[in-house]
């Protein structure tokens, strides 16, 4: 599934690192395209619950996930035959429904390798993957940009990879088709959703609100010009290539060290949005790096969390009831950015640091509640 996720993320980090600005080319003004985005990852992470449930009740995990597989990457390329932007919001909503249905299925599937594993390298692992693949898509990209290719060209290119991402699927699925034959020991709980899982919802979806969506910042970028056109998807890859390392050393701290690990990880993303707002090229690089790191721990450190909670026979609702309250604060993140986009950045950036350092003693109480 890593393999899986790598080629999709190839696809889709292709597609993100781009729409802020393409979006803007079809009419788009800042608050459209970041309450876009917004609204994106809100349906592609409030959606969770109900997919989770469903594959819980069904039983038909590979079904789920490839369904959302299809919604997720055709959409990408799609995007090279928007005439307005109103057909690209669609896309980019497309897009995240997709990832909403297939996410909790493949997270309950790769929860079964952890008794093994180990919680924290597991999806340390997993999520290097995805970052190698979220390295390689806005490299493709930014080499189409300095071609002089058009974002339609690059969206189209995107199809190779996406194919890519079918075969290894099937693949998968070949190999493991009853993921649940890989458990090892015991890796989910014999009760029902604890007071800590909520807790650690909760600071989630704080954490959540205050870690922006590139489509932003890409956005920022473009109009500012900090960062040229060609460049702004190197910035991503840049990102997305420190968090391969950043997952992975993250995932094997945590597993020895547990919680204090996702807190430094928060306090170290918290410090993002002053350096990608303010001053120049230089400052704007260590504000993505920094952003970088909070999306490896929302995809490595925040899953390992939530793994020590998991309710048995209800892994993937639990997934997905996560990731939807996770996705409310990143709705309401998005749309009180967009808006402080337009009015003070200063503001902005007061909110994004406020609302993720919110979050540090909520998971630290979660935690007194799981022990």
């Amino acid at each position: 599934m890593g393999i899986v996720n790598l080629f999709g993320d190839v696809t889709y980090e292709g597609g993100g690192s781009i729409n802020g600005p393409f979006m803007a080319t079809l009419g788009a003004s800042a608050a459209v395209v970041s309450i876009t985005a917004g609204a994106g990852e809100f349906l592609g992470y409030a959606l969770r619950p109900f997919s989770g449930y469903l594959a819980d009740k069904s039983g038909r995990y590979w079904l789920i996930t490839f369904i959302g597989y299809g919604i997720n990457l055709i959409a990408v390329p799609a995007m090279a035959v928007a005439g307005n932007w109103q057909v690209a919001a669609l896309l980019v909503l497309a897009e995240r429904i997709g990832r909403a249905i297939r996410k909790p299925t493949v997270e309950a599937m790769i929860s079964y390798t952890t008794g093994e594993l180990g919680k924290g390298w597991v999806y340390g692992l997993n999520t290097a993957l995805d970052e190698v693949g979220a390295t390689i898509g806005p490299l493709m990209i930014a080499a189409v940009l300095f071609w002089n290719g058009s974002y339609q060209l690059g969206y189209l290119l995107l199809l190779i990879p996406a194919l890519f991402a079918f075969l290894s699927l099937a693949v998968a699925r070949a190999g493991f088709p009853v993921p649940s034959k890989l458990e090892q020991g015991q890796t989910a709980s014999a009760g029902d959703f604890s007071p800590a899982f909520w807790g650690y919802m909760i600071a989630g979806a704080l954490f959540a609100a205050g870690l922006m969506s590139f489509e932003l910042i890409s956005y920022h970028f473009d109009r500012t010009h900090v960062v040229t056109g060609q460049w702004i998807p190197v910035f991503l890859a840049i990102s997305t290539g420190c968090g391969v390392l950043v997952s992975l050393a993250f995932g094997k701290l945590f597993d020895r060290f547990g919680l204090p690990v996702l807190l430094v990880a928060v306090l170290l993303s918290a410090t993002f949005s002053p350096f990608v707002f303010f001053g120049g090229f230089g400052t704007a690089l260590v504000g993505i790096v920094l952003w970088g790191i909070g999306y490896a721990t929302q995809d490595t450190l925040l899953k390992a969390l939530v793994a020590t909670v998991l309710p048995e026979g209800r892994r993937n609702l639990a997934f997905g009831l996560f990731y939807g309250g996770y996705g409310v604060g990143w709705l309401i993140g998005s749309v009180v950015t967009g808006l402080l986009y337009e009015h003070s950045i200063l503001a902005l950036v007061i909110f994004a640091i406020a609302a993720q350092l919110a979050s540090l003693p909520i998971f630290v109480l979660a935690s007194r509640l799981q022990r």
